[in-house]
């Protein structure tokens, strides 16, 4: 497949820039040397690592258009933009000359799954590279053009001028038509970055137009040649099987076929209401399954079988932690992605060639699950990316594809499925439930942390097909052997940066979670970060000390830290006060505010925010007036785009911490729309600020999901601020609120 883009190339003329990474690619500039040498890039999100003979990070065509072939994916996130800024700079292009390619297995990258916050951080690490060498190796074609040394030359706008005179050459003018192949020596330097004229700028999204004036065309968009429509019935209880299809309850319906396989059922007719029809009125009998009853969740999270046990951090001896020890324990729900988009996927298998067109955050990944559960070698499966209306996580899109794929595969045509509504609730996998349970003992000061013990309760956050059909949710209807389990995410943001001599963080991974469950945005990073911060608001009420003030004294030794404490508190005009002193219990609306603090990951970004939150004493509703969010990730690329980020984030965060939490019985879930499963809506929005602190010689660090982290706490601390109550499950609903005032008003 790449030798076909080659030979296209040969025939259209062409740049191609090729080098060898074994295991790992160059990065960024480093910190100290912002142009000098690179690092190893880290794979985070799994992958294969870079081939050693990568040809087509980048091709120039006659017209001076420039192409990158990326391996990460647009998920509405702004990344084809952020990448194209990265390589106008680095190659000395005009912006508007650059297209970001949409993945595809035939001729991008395997640079594993778009998660993590890693596009930038890692991802965008050997385009870069790749770009600084075409640079390189134009200013070469240059330099025998006009017959100077190479350091008589100036690159800009995409062409070559000879320094102090007339004479210039367009790229596309040096190319002159034939394909250049070069490999990056690794000394290539990249820019300093008081070199960008391009990085750093709010440039506008490329992608946005076609989304705000309706021509983008979205994955559910997509219609292809002699396309059929299909629907799959799932088992009902979970676990069910086929016990009886009754062929003649659908006889009725023009065109429509059944196809089944194990557990497996769907339909396939010539229009979408045929075989919306034709799922809603096939008689199935189900046999078996269901789930075990739960009356109180954090137990039955707790006595889930565990896969394994380990400390993570085990410094000092916390064995101090004596009879007076501050102890509490906090619960997150199952949460649903709530795609507004129900997930879609398209597929054309047909005897010796399947062509996926599909959503999915890991095309590589998906190609080996798919080929594994049709029969075919990875070699007849070309998986093409294709923008969904929304994911952040692992939603149903692997799933639907391989839906679309098995119908095809059987009825020999294309075939689109698209999830309705209860199906996306009910069936795509579920950001996990976790416990989490803290006990800590001040020193005899009672002005610091002395001893800190922390033990979580959570699943793997990530079940994402990794070329394992027993992942895909149809691997398990078609009776695929069971997928490993790799314990993933729940230990993200367990340790706090706080400077503790006596620290220990237990991770108890469970081997399973009641119900599938898999990456939802932030993963083991929201619900630990919820956890810890509102326990460090719990140690500061007891140390009788400001949030802000007690946070800084345990960062000390973190002059970023510092920094972004210093940030939030100008922004937020933080009055420094002990927590939960300013009461007005007889207020019918209180008001309070919250801070929490996170470094993401322990080595990504620095978020810190403050909530500004109104409680309705009567009613138990809680409105979120303002969110003021510091953000420090290094290097930014276009702070237009982070600021979008940041507020996505927000505002997706403060839904999930006020209204979201999956229903199920023991046949499944039951939150099945938006009324049994709401989320935030227009008038939920707070007013958002944001203080951005820009590190240009520091490198980039993941930004796409920090923020959610800190919101939760943000706002359960500011009830506590407000009311005196602390809320240690989420979500905080009028219900729980209430429940919440009554105990503490009888207490």
């Amino acid at each position: 497949m790449i030798v076909a883009r080659k030979k296209f190339l040969a025939q259209a003329g062409g740049i191609v820039v090729a080098f060898s990474m074994p295991a790992a690619a160059f990065a960024q500039p480093s910190p100290t040397k912002p142009a000098g040498p690179s690092v190893p890039e880290t794979n985070p999100v799994g992958g294969t690592g870079l081939p050693s003979n990568v040809d087509g990070w980048l091709a120039i065509d006659r017209a001076g258009i420039v192409t990158v072939h990326f391996g990460k994916v647009e998920l509405g996130t702004g990344i084809a933009t952020a990448i194209a800024q990265i390589v106008a700079d680095e190659l000395d292009v005009p912006f508007a000359s650059i297209t970001v390619k949409d993945a595809d297995t035939s001729d991008t990258p395997d640079q594993g799954y778009t998660a993590g916050s890693a596009s930038l951080s890692a991802g965008a690490i050997p385009v870069r590279q790749a770009a600084a060498e075409a640079r390189l190796a134009v200013l070469d074609l240059a330099a025998a053009h006009f017959g100077v040394p190479a350091d008589k030359l100036v690159t800009a706008d995409g062409a070559v001028t000879v320094r102090g005179e007339k004479r210039h050459a367009t790229y596309a003018d040096l190319l002159a038509g034939q394909p250049l192949r070069r490999s990056i020596a690794k000394a290539t330097k990249v820019k300093d970055p008081d070199d960008y004229r391009v990085v750093g700028k709010s440039i506008p999204r490329v992608d946005l137009p076609g989304k705000v004036f309706g021509s983008y065309v979205y994955l559910q968009n997509l219609r292809i040649p002699g396309m059929l429509h299909g629907r799959v019935i799932r088992p009902a209880p979970i676990g069910a099987t086929i016990a009886s299809v009754d062929e003649a309850s659908i006889a009725h319906l023009k065109g429509v076929r059944i196809v089944r396989r194990d557990a497996f059922l769907g339909v396939v007719a010539p229009s979408e209401w045929t075989a919306i029809q034709a799922m809603r009125r096939l008689k199935v009998t189900w046999t078996g399954g269901g789930l075990e009853p739960v009356t109180d969740l954090a137990t039955a999270v707790k006595a889930v079988p565990m896969l394994s046990e380990r400390a993570i951090v085990n410094t000092g001896d916390v064995s101090t932690l004596g009879s007076n020890a501050i102890s509490a324990s906090y619960l997150w729900p199952y949460q649903t992605h709530g795609s507004i988009g129900p997930s879609c996927g398209v597929a054309d298998v047909r005897k010796e060639k399947a062509t996926l067109w599909s959503s999915t955050q890991g095309i590589f990944f998906l190609r080996s699950a798919v080929a594994t559960l049709l029969a075919l070698p990875n070699s007849a499966v070309e998986v093409k990316y294709v923008e969904g209306s929304g994911c952040y996580g692992h939603n149903g899109s692997d799933d639907a594809t391989a839906d679309a794929a098995l119908l095809s595969q059987a009825v020999g045509a294309p075939v689109r499925v698209q999830w309705m509504r209860d199906q996306e609730h009910g069936w795509d996998p579920k950001g996990p439930a976790m416990v989490v349970s803290h006990s800590a003992a001040l020193d005899a000061a009672q002005q610091k942390i002395a001893a800190w013990r922390t033990d979580v309760w959570s699943p793997s956050h990530s079940t994402r097909p990794q070329g394992d059909v027993g992942n895909l949710l149809d691997g398990k209807l078609t009776n695929a052997p069971e997928a490993k389990v790799t314990f993933v995410g729940g230990d993200r943001d367990a340790k706090v940066n706080y400077a503790i001599p006596n620290y220990r963080v237990t991770m108890h991974n469970l081997k399973d979670g009641i119900l599938h469950s898999s990456a939802m945005r932030g993963l083991g990073g929201t619900q630990n970060t919820f956890a810890n911060e509102s326990f460090m608001d719990e140690l500061a009420t007891a140390a009788k000390a400001d949030p802000l003030a007690f946070r800084r004294a345990h960062l000390a030794n973190d002059a970023r830290a510092l920094d972004l404490l210093a940030a939030i508190e100008k922004l937020g005009a933080w009055q420094a006060r002990p927590a939960a002193t300013n009461i007005d219990r007889n207020a019918a609306m209180a008001h309070g505010r919250g801070l929490s603090f996170v470094r993401y990951e322990n080595t990504e970004a620095y978020v810190a925010c403050i909530a500004d939150v109104l409680v309705d004493r009567k009613t138990g509703n809680v409105r979120v007036e303002r969110l003021a969010i510091a953000h420090d990730c290094g290097l930014i690329v276009n702070p237009n785009g982070l600021r979008n980020q940041i507020e996505g984030n927000a505002i997706q965060a403060m839904s999930r911490t006020l209204k979201e939490s999956v229903a199920f019985n023991i046949s499944g879930v039951t939150s099945l729309d938006w009324h049994s499963y709401p989320i935030a809506r227009f008038n939920d929005v707070p007013e958002i600020t944001i203080a951005l602190i820009d590190r240009p010689h520091e490198p980039i660090l993941g930004a796409g999901e920090a923020t959610t982290t800190v919101i939760a706490p943000a706002i359960g601390n500011a009830i506590h601020d407000a009311t005196g109550v602390r809320l240690r499950e989420v979500p905080f609903t009028p219900d729980r609120v209430n429940a919440a005032l009554r105990a503490a008003s009888t207490a």
